[in-house]
């Protein structure tokens, strides 16, 4: 703190950001804790002969949230992979991702950095069947791009290589980017896949329909079984839990330190001033005792012994009140008998 007892900007601007991180946190981790509870909360369906009856008998033939586990099956169309035979899908994601080192001109080193350039996703209608062949059933899944957790499959992974002259070899060390190459990526959700589906179950007519759900819930195509979803859902959880508690108890603990320091601080301000008027009144009285000419003797005496002669100027507060004995006899940093402010040098005092 500086010395008139209030915070420094630095020791503001710690406690001002350890608070933001700390609320940051908290509403993260109270976001995440809902996705739990929510998922908690869903109602696992069977998808089987009996899924339309159940559908039937909820309100409104909808169930808000529902889990509903099946196998991936075209409507019509499949989508085929470009470069692996005999692979067929509903969502086919390709993705061109650019590979460069850039000269960090702060740690003077190369950094490795990507960005994607090009990224062109294709769906075709279709449905979550039940691995049975033998029940009739199907879910029809709409908007899978809105998911969260959509379960693609890498099919294709290839990484093209710069081919770069002399010439472009010292162009890029001058600019500051070395291009190393481009990643070629294709990801696709195969037909007959499993997946996991939470969202909206909706009896339309004869059809049945999973969609994102109402409310502001979390909208799941997954590849993982529901319990490993929920079981990675709540790790998260305990995660930001656990960074929260951590940063909340650094912030507590900043500002216990602050307010510490201050009442300390302010404990020594009036120590210090119950000290000098005691000073104050003894010196009265000494000087009402004393004969009148020795009066000017005790005005000039050394306010830590009055035995000595005031013999010494403390710089920076100009107060001249100790002896030459007295001041080298202050424990280090050696601070000012008046003041409590640091001696920064003495200059010795003469009578004439």
């Amino acid at each position: 703190m500086e010395s008139g007892g209030r915070p420094s900007l630095g020791q503001v601007i710690l406690l001002g950001t350890s608070s933001v991180v700390t609320a940051i946190l908290y509403s993260v981790y109270r976001q995440k804790a809902q996705v739990a509870q929510e998922l908690k909360g869903a109602k696992r369906i069977h998808l089987g002969e009996d899924l339309k009856s159940i559908l039937s008998e909820a309100p409104g033939k909808c169930v808000p949230y529902a889990v509903i586990e099946g196998a991936v099956r075209s409507v019509k169309e499949t989508l085929n992979s470009q470069f692996v035979e005999n692979c067929k899908g509903v969502i086919q994601r390709l993705t061109l991702q650019e590979h460069k080192m850039v000269w960090n001109r702060t740690t003077h080193l190369w950094n490795d950095c990507s960005k994607i350039i090009h990224q062109r996703t294709n769906t075709v209608p279709f449905d979550l069947v039940p691995h049975e062949d033998s029940v009739a059933v199907a879910v029809r899944v709409l908007k899978p791009l809105d998911a969260q957790d959509l379960g693609l499959e890498t099919v294709y992974k290839k990484f093209h290589p710069s081919v770069q002259s002399f010439t472009d070899v010292i162009g890029h060390y001058i600019s500051g980017e070395r291009p190393k190459g481009i990643q070629e990526t294709e990801e696709m959700l195969k037909v007959g896949a499993t997946l996991t589906g939470v969202g909206e179950l909706v009896l339309d007519s004869s059809s049945v329909r999973l969609q994102p759900p109402k409310q502001g819930m979390q909208y799941y195509l997954s590849s993982q079984d529901f319990d490993s979803l929920l079981q990675r859902q709540e790790s998260s959880v305990r995660l930001w839990k656990v960074l929260t508690l951590v940063f909340g108890f650094a912030t507590c603990a900043a500002l216990f330190f602050l307010l510490r320091k201050h009442y300390l601080q302010r404990q020594e301000r009036l120590r210090l001033r119950q000290m000098e008027k005691e000073f104050q009144e003894h010196e009265a009285q000494l000087l009402s005792r004393a004969k009148p000419e020795d009066r000017e003797g005790l005005k000039n005496a050394c306010v830590v012994c009055l035995s000595s002669f005031k013999s010494c100027v403390f710089l920076e507060c100009g107060h001249v009140c100790s002896c030459t004995e007295c001041y080298r006899a202050l424990p280090e940093p050696k601070r000012c008998p008046i003041c409590r402010q640091e001696i920064a040098r003495v200059i010795p005092l003469f009578y004439s």
